[in-house]
C-alpha cells in the first residue's frame, strides 16, 4: 500500500473513531439491551489470496449456532429490528475502522471477500485483491440501495455457489464432484 494512502487511512480512521465513539457506545449498549450478547459480529475475510483477517461489525442478526455463512436474502428473517436500522444507515460497519487502524483494510477499496469465495475463484480474487480491501468502494455505494432487490430471489447463495462449482468441475472433464466437495 502506498505510504501516503496508509497515512490518510490511519489518521482519518483515528479521527473517525474519536468523533464516533459516543455513537459506538450508544449502539453497543442498544444491542446489548435489545438483542443481548455478542455485540460484535466477527468474520474471517481475505486481504490477499493467501492472507485472512478478522472483520469486525456490529451484530445485526439473531444468533444461529449452525449458520456461519455469509448473509443472503433468504436470511432476512434473522435480522433484528435494530439490525435493520443499523444496516440501512450502515452504522453496523463503523467498527471496521478498527480493521483500518490495524492495517487489514483501507477506507476505500473492494469489499473483503470470504475465504470460500477466494478459494473457489482464485484467479479472479488474485486480481481483485491487488488493492487492499476497503470499508467502502464503488460497488458498495452503487448497489447498497439495490441490495434488497438483488437478493430478493437468490435463495441460498451457498447452494448456488456449490452448484456453480460443481458445473465448473464437470465442465473441465472430471467425472465426480465428490472430490471437490471434500
Amino acid at each position: 500500500m502506498n505510504p501516503a494512502k496508509r497515512a490518510f487511512d490511519l489518521f482519518s480512521s483515528i479521527g473517525l473513531l474519536i468523533v464516533l465513539s459516543p455513537l459506538i457506545l450508544v449502539v453497543a449498549l442498544a444491542i446489548l439491551v435489545l438483542d443481548g450478547r455478542p455485540i460484535f459480529f466477527v468474520s474471517e475475510r481475505m486481504k490477499s489470496v493467501h492472507q485472512g483477517f478478522w472483520l469486525i461489525r456490529f451484530r445485526t442478526m439473531k444468533l444461529d449456532g449452525d449458520d456461519l455463512a455469509a448473509t443472503g436474502g433468504y436470511k432476512r428473517h434473522r435480522v433484528t429490528r435494530l439490525g435493520r436500522i443499523l444496516r440501512r444507515t450502515r452504522i453496523d460497519e463503523i467498527p471496521e475502522v478498527l480493521n483500518v487502524i490495524k492495517g487489514d483494510m483501507s477506507l476505500v477499496g473492494p469489499r473483503p471477500p470470504l475465504r470460500r469465495y477466494v478459494e473457489l475463484y482464485p484467479d479472479t480474487y488474485d486480481q481483485v485483491l491487488t488493492c487492499r480491501p476497503g470499508v467502502t468502494g464503488l460497488a458498495s455505494i452503487y448497489f447498497h440501495a439495490h441490495e434488497a432487490y438483488l437478493l430478493r430471489n437468490t435463495g441460498d447463495p451457498e447452494a448456488n455457489i456449490a452448484m456453480q462449482a460443481s458445473w465448473s468441475w464437470r465442465s473441465r472433464g472430471n467425472r465426480s464432484t465428490e472430490d471437490m466437495l471434500r
